[in-house]
């Protein structure tokens, strides 16, 4: 098999985006992080939990190591950032899930080392577009969503114990909204040394927008109000502090953390 390395063409689909993190009303630190690769086309939302130091060492291991293990794999022999023409057979979504299973690795061994760090986990929501094609790899509870017209649909599956619920047809989605249980998670980055990693990929439009968060602004606004957020600002850039704002004044519970990605066509 001949290299690949260095040779990776330059992605034909433009990408704009923004982000912004916020420590919200009631907590007193933010152990939140997110990423943005404008280079790669990788961005990525990770909400920690392990008190002061563990929740945002988690968050920051998580990602820095992602992008550093995409990165690597981009100069690599099998370089997974050449262009491939249909979605089914890119290797994309298996180096993603990779990336986070290595910072799933890189957070629990840190908390071995560290007593302090016990238990620290985080969510990890991370999408990479290439081309027209937009890649997800998610695990707990931060989100992502398509914007598309007037249309937004959640992509990503709450690993939570509501959303459990919900599925077993034990409580109803607006119960969920009101639970005790919400902040539960069922799955976790860095918790445990190895996690088991959603991933999937669908076909973009030009005019589509992702928006990645934590649940700090999803428990806060409904889906309507997100989309007609991006909607009514045709600067990406004053979208992420439009949602934070409306999160915090609605209480501003949780840490709270988005990035926005608008596909510009070719």
């Amino acid at each position: 098999m001949s290299s690949t390395a260095g040779q990776t063409a330059a992605p034909r689909h433009k990408v704009i985006s923004a982000g912004l993190t916020d420590v919200g009303r009631k907590r007193n630190h933010n152990e939140d992080s997110f990423l943005i690769d404008d280079e790669l086309q990788l961005y990525v939302v990770a909400d920690g939990m392990g008190g002061h130091a563990g929740g945002g060492t988690a968050s920051r291991i998580a990602v820095e190591t992602i992008d550093k293990e995409l990165r690597r794999a981009r100069e690599g022999r099998d370089n997974p950032f050449v262009s491939v023409p249909n979605l089914q057979e890119s290797p994309i979504p298996e180096a993603l899930r990779g990336a986070v299973e290595k910072a799933c690795q890189a957070i629990y061994l840190t908390a071995q080392d560290d007593a302090r760090l016990s238990g620290m986990g985080t969510t990890v929501i991370s999408l990479v577009v290439r081309d027209e094609h937009a890649f997800f790899a998610h695990v707990g509870d931060s989100r992502a969503y398509l914007i598309r017209g007037d249309l937004i649909q959640q992509i990503s599956e709450d690993h939570s114990l509501v959303n459990e619920q919900i599925k077993a047809g034990m409580i109803t989605p607006e119960e969920a909204k009101h639970s005790r249980y919400k902040n539960i998670i069922t799955r976790s980055v860095g918790f445990e040394e190895e996690v088991q990693v959603d991933v999937m990929g669908l076909v973009s439009e030009p005019g589509d927008v992702f928006l990645l968060c934590s649940d700090g602004l999803a428990n806060m606004l409904e889906d309507r109000e997100i989309h007609d957020a991006v909607a009514r600002h045709p600067s990406l850039d004053e979208v992420p502090k439009h949602l934070i704002d409306l999160a915090n004044e609605r209480g501003g519970d949780d840490n709270i953390s988005v990035i926005v990605v608008r596909m510009q066509g070719g």
